[in-house]
């Protein structure tokens, strides 16, 4: 098992790590914990050390399923992180509860690396002014807390605001070859060199969407390898980085977690023709995209109730990837029929707000074509 050094910190973990969001689930959505733990123990065997979770995982069972596997081992052969469910904290005080509480369901009197849990620029707000990160360095200083740090959804303006407000022990970012620009990025992983923050990423098959395509770039990655999967590529895009000492995979069967075993058991940087290749691969994909909607709501209210943007965005997302998969929640339960494309009532108030000029009555009407037809039924 590959293994990366956090220097600053004195410790070694597993490049691979076992993400614990995703678990095998029972046909009533509770986790099938036999199988679970198998995954668990298999991915131990072949020498995985860090394990993720987080306070409302699996509907708050995540902590307490992973605290009873993980008590059959010897603590300190592993690595923990969990994190504090900013969201809930009103008060100061209130993080001694949470942890307490994590703790307890956890099984452990220490967290090796702790959270403040999918920070952006107004939850990071409330944290300082709420002197919670204070709080969480009193934990560290008593020793219940052995590395502080932080995960990230915003823009890279503000992950650079967060990276550069203390002296964090590591933080966790979402970073794939298809999301290089968006978030903290690419941009963000250099800063974190510069400042010399170990780095775990999270997302790296971007919740599964790059490890299955239609042929035309399947056989562009089985071309370079016929044994490899296609997701053992994105993983290796993410671990090629010298700075990413831990790669996240939320596993849900025993297959992901032998095919991740097998990329992470002997570790290889990915070559100079595999990354042109998935340039070649993010340039097609992105060739896909149906609308040129930046996103900016100016064409918002729509005072047919349509969700302008969210139509445009989930109708690229469904072209680029072409898997009605990946959009279908967003789609019928995100959207819903009450903001989906077909109530516009082609008005034109939203194109005379468009600063990009575009045709948006006549490409809604596409939209709702689109995901009717499901073509794309990957």
């Amino acid at each position: 098992m590959e293994k990366r050094r956090m220097d600053r910190l004195g410790v070694e973990t597993s490049l691979l790590g076992f993400g614990c969001m995703r678990f095998p689930v029972t046909a009533e959505g509770k986790i099938d914990e036999p199988l679970a733990e198998q995954m668990i123990h298999k991915a131990i065997a072949a020498g995985v050390n860090y394990f993720d979770t987080a306070y409302p995982y699996h509907s708050q069972e995540s902590e307490p399923f992973v605290g009873r596997v993980l008590k059959q081992y010897d603590r300190k052969s592993f690595y923990l992180a969990t994190k504090l469910p900013c969201w809930k904290v009103e008060k100061a005080e209130d993080v001694d509860a949470i942890f307490q509480e994590q703790m307890e369901k956890l099984q452990t009197d220490y967290i090796d690396f702790y959270l403040l849990h999918a920070l952006n620029k107004e939850r990071f707000d409330v944290m300082v002014k709420l002197g919670v990160i204070k709080r969480l360095e009193s934990l560290k200083a008593q020793g219940r807390i052995h590395h502080l740090g932080f995960s990230f959804h915003d823009r890279y303006e503000v992950f650079e605001e967060i990276l550069c407000y203390r002296d964090w022990d590591f933080c966790q970012i979402q970073l794939n070859y298809m999301d290089a620009e968006e978030q903290a990025g690419l941009k963000g992983y250099r800063l974190t060199e510069e400042r010399q923050v170990p780095l775990i990423v999270m997302e790296p098959i971007k919740g599964g969407s790059l490890a299955t395509y239609a042929d035309d770039i399947a056989d562009k990655f089985h071309a370079l390898d016929a044994e490899a999967s296609i997701a053992s590529f994105a993983l290796r895009w993410v671990g090629s980085l010298p700075n990413v000492k831990v790669v996240l995979s939320g596993m849900s069967n025993m297959e992901q977690v032998e095919d991740n075993l097998k990329t992470f058991a002997e570790f290889k940087c990915l070559t100079e023709q595999e990354y042109e290749v998935i340039e070649e691969v993010v340039e097609l994909i992105n060739s896909r995209v149906k609308s040129g909607c930046t996103g900016c709501r100016y064409c918002m209210p729509c005072p047919a109730g349509v969700d302008i943007p969210g139509n445009f965005r989930i109708w690229n997302t469904y072209h680029m990837y072409q898997k009605y998969s990946m959009v279908k929640n967003g789609w019928e339960k995100g959207l819903g029929s009450e903001k989906q494309a077909k109530n516009c009532v082609k008005c034109g108030k939203c194109e005379a707000a468009c600063p990009q000029k575009l045709h948006i009555r006549e490409d809604l009407a596409k939209v709702q074509e689109d995901l009717d037809k499901k073509e794309f039924m990957l």
